[in-house]
């Protein structure tokens, strides 16, 4: 009986210090897609049509460089700051072993989870290799809404440049 009460505690401790899910998980993996495709389509190609996908429209974003910021305050940004100059523009690049995923749920019932990792920028101009400029540390809450996977909360800090 003993040694069946502190398996029990060591299985429920060890799940609250290690909360993160198994990086081949469909969760960790629909997230990292999820992520890519955010970087890859949003950020680095400036589809604003996709990003109004998974954005969610309460969003919430920190920057430990430019403030906070809602949905409409982030979609200025982006067009302002990131797509305004196609020919000399950054680009981000995740580091993808820094990458975790901890689920959010709701009585036993899936509806969020925080995402976070670390991630480098480039500039990328016509011609040329990409130049590192910084990297900086992440933190997303995506929720589901309707069943499709959007961002309400964003951290991005530590920004450093060596």
């Amino acid at each position: 009986m003993r040694n069946s009460i502190i398996s029990t505690l060591i299985f429920f401790f060890s799940n609250i210090i290690i909360g993160q899910i198994a990086p081949d998980s469909k969760l960790f993996m629909t997230l990292k897609t999820q992520d890519s495709l955010l970087f890859e389509r949003g950020f680095n190609r400036c589809d604003i049509d996709y990003l109004k996908t998974v954005i969610s429209a309460d969003l919430k974003f920190y920057h430990d460089q430019s403030g906070i910021q809602n949905a409409k305050g982030f979609f200025e940004s982006i067009r302002k700051n990131i797509c305004s100059n196609s020919k000399s523009k950054p680009v981000r690049k995740l580091n993808s072993n820094s990458l975790e995923v901890y689920p959010l749920y709701n009585n036993g019932k899936l509806y969020g989870a925080i995402q976070k990792g670390v991630h480098a920028f480039y500039l990328r101009e016509e011609d040329k290799a990409d130049v590192f400029t910084s990297k900086a540390r992440f933190t997303h809450v995506w929720l589901l809404e309707d069943q499709i996977w959007k961002i309400n909360q964003v951290l991005s800090y530590d920004h450093k440049s060596d």
